[in-house]
């Protein structure tokens, strides 16, 4: 999972200006001018370079990929960064972005550019830093006294100084500081008891009294582990302060004006670029994608001039220029959007180039891939460059909703006395008008943009939430385990203090006695337990990112791949995850005849008739342009009024739906230079609807937020032409979209001017829940819609109405003086259209548009239902189409009860509707958004309680905070193992809510991959990676954990034994090396080769889903296997020491060393036996690892003299002991193994026919 933002305070003060620098600091650059080939600091980067390449896709936060030719310096000066820099510290204020707060970077690498380190000053440059500190009293009395109130609207100022502090425009991803990184790495380590109980075991060893050996032999086992944890923490902070760095240091074009600098240090700073261009022999840069448009400074007004300045230096107020493939780096209000044909920004006020139109990308924003159109406010499009420092923004609050953007722009009135405007122009602001931080510039233009929100102010910022971090539920087990064994330990110590005191009355305080038998027995606990586990987990997610059966899937949280086998929930989006949410129209009902399949030859055949121009004898169009008032002529051999009625709808039903949209064509030309046409929108839904007309003779061939033009597909004329006057965008709130269009009837230019002859008319389409109470009444709405709904298609209703110009003067004015209000501003809006134009629609039609059903869903499904799954499907649908698409991909089983809630207001009637499925385990249950809302109040548990023990539950019309309420209402009612599966940011909620979140990367984008745990592409892979990965996950690590367990206890209990036999004193058996090398060089392998073994293979897994229901009950890993596990380390343990004191004589005194060397040596032959023993399905690598061990400690035995009588290994004696040691250690349990799986014998043997 990647790691959440975390910005600097709110109201942090801005880093002074750019324009604080001292003129001595500029010229003493000049005297040190950057060595040929390496661009100044001030320079931005090469023109070649495409911006939206460094935005990592794993991540939608602000960041950026790291150029590979970039320079680094070694990681030891990285980690020195992260020493030496405080939690207070605050970047500075020069140009070249290299400050030493929290988001400077850790590594001291040179920047983007190439440019110098500026931390380590040359002694001429502190000389200037001393005279300009001196200097700079005038300058440092305009920072700003008062901070900005963020829960309130703000004023800025274009291009001035703010009068109030705003966040500084800083990326920081960094978890630690200096400070507060040791503390905070040591308490997530230590919250585990099994680290806790290891550090007061090391810290023992401080104590004279308790020392048992040398100090090291405990000490180092704990020290390697948070060494190694602590390095990875300190790594992967590295690594995100470094991609911070990029992001914050990448420079951005500002606009300054003269007017706004009266220390005159604008004339100063042209003529040091033009010195250092000249210096340096390099002509000036263009930044960006260095399109042939860009403006250079002899462009630019007089008095306007353009400086450089790193992303973090940026502030509210200031005026970026962008270019094709640049990111935003803060939140814009667009002031001006130019075309590549626009030459400067004056130009502007004498071409035509009016539209402001723009395309971005917010794939990293809200992970949708559709570009979307963003409009430069009519009041600044035309406005010079000079009078931007007389605009004033009024932005509402910083908000966290992407879609939603309240303000106004305002310009005062001219200066000159003959100009006629002496009023305050205003303008209303909205989504459209701006461009969110982390979007991409998509379109071949420059935009002019005026910083409103800067830092943890921007959407981007306060849209993220911080995840949080999932513990597997198998780390919860056994985290109970080493708590009954340090329980079972503790007691044992007591014991054997009081029996000492029995036998022999020592005098040694009681508790130094108990504290070293706690000492001597704390191999119970394995320390290495969760350095296997944490290996294993790696070795997991390498095999699931490396099948060639699921392609390109990523592991995002690696801490959890043992939850895959253990899920008995899975919740499921619709549209995209069980569809392929690639959509085509395949019906449209006109009211008395439906089309469809090769019916639409038909209306392609009205189509023709309608807009395909008749021509006369000369050749010459003898037809204007098609309205809506225009007469349907029909051929004469069919002329019949019915034929006339029906063309006559079809007309109209295709041309409402070639209008009503809100996609524009774009052209791109491909690798052979042909050009090509594309259709970008923010719904394939509407794709999909344009497309199909023109598959039946009606192209879009223009669209801008003015003008939308269509040409007949079948001889390339153009047809209609109108002039948008109003768009109502589609909401999830309101379900619907309008437009109202004024019609031309020749070809000559459409003015917004609304004479009494102008045909004016309002066309929406939405859904039929909110279209049926706008449109006429009808008798066939309903029933169309259902059967379409039926058919699995999602359904659109389409009306107009004619507008009158004096209706619509009304209209217009209400509309804008509702837009100009910052408080309610929506629903004002939205009540003036609805009391003007949303009555009695003239219902045109219903369009059917199908999503089809992703590849093998069917199959997927019923193989996760037979696993034992209850799913879930949760939708945005209507009920009907819910219960179609259920239905074909046989979510729901032919003869399936489905039991339907819908339309429940009342939470006593919301009760009633419940008691039908109580008693029926096998229905499903069908509920709508609206239902569901009143048992999440009302009954929210009496609901889960009902609805989590039916098989199937379908949610529709349901909210992306529906879909989060219902899986943790799962969690915690069950206590079961949820996981969740979407492919929209309207599933980010859900996802990161489940205990497994699963993100396809699909049409609606990244995000909900990127915020998943695992990353598929498609919903079949789904299966795989729960029923053959999940399983061997989670079995692998139940076998491993159990027998690191077994490899701790039972040398424990020979410690017990040899403390029993030393007439209980708690001196050591094994010691030093031997007990550091027992759990590393001579098990940890072959007991770590366990993670490769497997009980069936992926065919078998398969093909008989219900072992996976095995998984879920947890069996695998119990109290009654660790039971077992623990009775056979007590009863090894016992046999090993117990034989070897009793087959060596004087074992305790002068034998003593040749009985460890028989102990020790059965002990770690015991180990490696058993680990043979426990395979189920052998892998070469582990026999390759127990044979390599055995020879290991063979060779190694000549070094081990100071433990054991060497002379003694070489004897017959020593073979013997071990080898009835081993035998009476071994046997039993083997025969006990063999007998139980023929007694009875595990499903996955019966299976496999063994």
């Amino acid at each position: 999972m990647s790691i959440p933002h975390q910005y600097h305070q709110p109201n942090a003060p801005d880093p002074s200006d750019d324009d604080s620098e001292s003129d001595l600091e500029l010229d003493l650059n000049e005297l040190g001018p950057s060595p040929p080939g390496r661009p100044s600091a001030r320079q931005p980067s090469s023109s070649s370079y495409d911006f939206s390449r460094r935005i990592p896709l794993r991540n939608i936060r602000q960041g950026r990929r790291r150029r590979h030719s970039e320079d680094v310096k070694d990681d030891g000066e990285d980690t020195l960064g992260l020493l030496e820099e405080g939690p207070d510290s605050k970047f500075d204020s020069d140009e070249s972005g290299f400050g030493r707060g929290d988001d400077a970077p850790l590594l001291r690498g040179r920047s983007q550019g190439g440019q110098k380190d500026l931390r380590q000053p040359s002694g001429l440059a502190r000389l200037a830093g001393l005279l300009s500190s001196n200097t700079a009293g005038p300058e440092g009395s305009d920072e700003p006294d008062q901070e900005h109130d963020p829960s309130s609207n703000r004023t800025i100022l274009v291009g001035h100084r703010q009068p109030k502090k705003f966040p500084v425009n800083a990326v920081s991803n960094s978890r630690y500081t200096a400070y507060d990184f040791i503390p905070r790495t040591l308490y997530n380590e230590f919250k585990f008891f099994i680290n806790l109980y290891f550090l007061f075991v090391a810290l023992s060893q401080l104590i004279p009294a308790l020392r048992i050996g040398y100090l090291y032999s405990y000490i180092m086992p704990l020290s390697v582990v948070l060494a190694i944890t602590l390095g990875k923490e300190a790594w992967d902070d590295i690594t995100r302060r470094r991609r911070d760095a990029e992001a914050n240091s990448e420079p951005y074009t500002i606009l300054k004006f003269d007017a706004t600098d009266p220390s005159g240090k604008a004339l100063r700073m042209r003529m040091k670029g033009k010195m250092k261009a000249a210096t340096n022999g390099l002509a000036p840069q263009t930044n960006g994608a260095g399109l042939k448009h860009r403006l250079s400074q002899n462009q630019l007004p007089e008095g306007v001039y353009e400086v450089t300045r790193p992303a973090k230096d940026i502030k509210v107020g200031d005026i970026i220029k962008l270019t094709k493939n640049q990111r935003v780096p803060a939140d814009l209000v667009i002031l001006q959007s130019l075309s590549a044909d626009s030459q400067s920004l004056d130009a502007l006020v004498e071409e035509q180039d009016t539209s402001g139109e723009a395309f971005i990308r917010t794939d990293q924003l809200d992970g949708e891939t559709d570009w979307k159109l963003r409009l430069a406010s009519a009041l600044t499009q035309r406005l010079p460059v000079n009078d931007f420092t007389n605009l004033k923004i009024i932005a509402g609050k910083p908000d966290r909703k992407v879609n939603d953007f309240v303000g106004t722009i305002e310009l005062p009135p001219s200066d000159d006395p003959a100009d006629p405007n002496d009023q305050i122009k205003s303008s209303p602001l909205s989504v459209d008008n701006t461009a969110w931080a982390n979007t991409v510039v998509a379109s071949s233009c420059t935009l002019y943009g005026a910083v409103i929100y800067t830092g943890s102010q921007t959407r981007q910022a306060m849209s993220t939430t911080q995840s949080r971090a999932k513990v597997g539920l198998l780390e919860l087990e056994i985290n109970n385990f080493t708590k009954i064994l340090c329980i079972l330990s503790l007691s044992i110590s007591l014991i054997l203090v009081v029996l000492g005191r029995i036998e022999n009355g020592e005098e040694r305080a009681w508790y130094i006695s108990a504290l070293r038998f706690l000492i001597l027995f704390s191999t119970v606990i394995p320390i290495s337990l969760r350095v296997n586990l944490d290996m294993g987990k790696i070795v997991y997610a390498w095999y699931i990112e490396h099948d060639k059966n699921i392609p390109e899937t990523v592991v995002r949280t690696s801490t959890i791949p043992e939850d895959l086998g253990r899920i008995e929930y899975l919740l499921s989006d619709k549209t995209g995850t069980l569809t392929q949410n690639e959509m085509e129209l395949k019906k449209v009902h006109v009211g008395t005849v439906s089309y469809a399949n090769e019916a639409m030859d038909e209306v392609a055949s009205y189509v023709k008739q309608a807009f395909v121009h008749s021509t006369g004898a000369d050749g010459q169009t003898t037809q204007s342009l098609i309205t809506p008032s225009s007469t349907f002529h029909v051929p004469a051999a069919s002329a019949t009024r019915t034929r006339r009625e029906i063309g006559t709808r079809v007309r109209d039903l295709v041309l409402a739906l070639a209008l009503c949209h809100n996609v524009t064509p774009t052209t791109e030309e491909d690798e052979d230079g042909k050009v090509e046409t594309s259709y970008q929108a923010s719904s394939p839904d509407e794709i999909a609807i344009v497309r199909w007309t023109e598959a039946v003779g009606l192209k879009l061939i223009q669209r801008d937020r003015t003008n939308i033009v269509l040409q007949s597909s079948f001889n390339d004329q153009v047809v209609v032409r109108v002039k948008i006057l109003n768009i109502f965008p589609f909401t999830s709130e309101g379900k619907r979209m309008g437009v109202v269009v004024k019609f031309g009837a020749t070809d000559t230019p459409l003015t917004n001017e609304i004479d009494d002859n102008a045909e004016l008319w309002f066309y929406q389409k939405g859904a039929d829940t909110v279209m049926s109470n706008i449109v006429m009444a009808s008798d066939w709405l309903d029933e169309e819609t259902d059967n379409m709904a039926r058919e699995g298609l999602r359904t659109l209703v389409v009306g107009r109405k004619k507008l009158s110009p004096a209706h619509y003067r009304e209209f217009s004015q209400q509309y804008t003086q509702a837009s100009m209000s910052l408080q309610g501003r929506d629903v004002a809006l939205a009540d003036v259209v609805k009391n003007y134009l949303e009555k009695d629609l003239e219902l045109l039609g219903i369009t059917g548009v199908e999503d089809k059903l992703q590849q093998d869903v069917k199959e997927s499904l019923e193989l996760l239902r037979n696993a034992g799954i209850k799913i879930w499907m949760l939708t945005g649908d209507k009920v009907e189409t819910a219960r179609c698409v259920a239905t074909s991909s046989k979510l729901v089983y032919r003869g399936q009860y489905v039991h339907t809630i819908s339309k429940v207001k009342r939470k006593d009637a919301a009760l009633e509707s419940l008691q039908a499925v109580a008693n029926n385990p096998t229905a499903a249950l069908l509920i709508d958004g609206e239902s569901l809302a009143v048992m999440l109040i009302h009954h929210s548990q009496h609901f889960v309680t009902i609805a989590a023990r039916l098989p199937v539950v379908i949610a529709c019309r349901v909210s992306p905070i529906q879909k989060a309420e219902l899986a943790n209402l799962i969690k915690a009612y069950s206590g079961k193992r949820i996981c969740c599966i979407g492919d929209g940011g309207n599933d980010v909620s859900m996802i990161q809510a489940a205990d497994v979140g699963v993100g396809i990367v699909g049409k609606e984008g990244k995000q909900a991959s990127l915020a998943a745990d695992f990353s598929i592409l498609q919903f079949r892979y789904l299966t795989k990676l729960l029923v053959w990965h999940g399983r061997n996950s989670y079995k692998r690590s139940a076998k491993l954990a159990q027998f690191v367990i077994h490899r701790g206890v039972i040398m424990s209990v020979c410690q017990v034994m040899f403390s029993i036999a030393s007439r209980f004193e708690p001196n050591a058996l094994y010691r030093d090396w031997l007990m550091i090398g027992y759990a590393t060089l001579y098990t940890f392998a072959p007991v770590f080769s366990l993670v490769l073994d497997r009980d069936v293979d992926e065919r078998l897994s398969t093909l008989y889903p219900e072992l996976y229901k095995e998984l879920t009950q947890g069996h695998s890993l119990s109290y009654r296997t660790f039971a077992i596990w623990l009775g056979i380390s007590i009863y090894q343990g016992c046999i090993i020491q117990g034989l070897s004191e009793l087959l060596i004589k004087d074992s305790l005194t002068t034998g003593f060393d040749c009985m460890v060397a028989v102990s020790y040596t059965s002990l770690i032959l015991n180990e490696l036996i058993m680990v043979a023993v426990e395979i189920t399905t052998w892998h070469w690598i582990m026999a390759v690892v127990i044979v390599v061990t055995a020879a290991t400690y063979i060779g190694s035995l000549p070094l081990l003299g100071g433990y054991m009588q060497l002379s003694f290994l070489i004897k017959p004696g020593f073979f013997w002991r071990v080898v009835v040691v081993l035998a009476v250690s071994v046997g039993p349990i083997y025969a006990a193994k063999v007998i139980s799986r023929r007694v009875r014998p595990p499903t996955y043997r019966k299976v496999m026919h063994v």
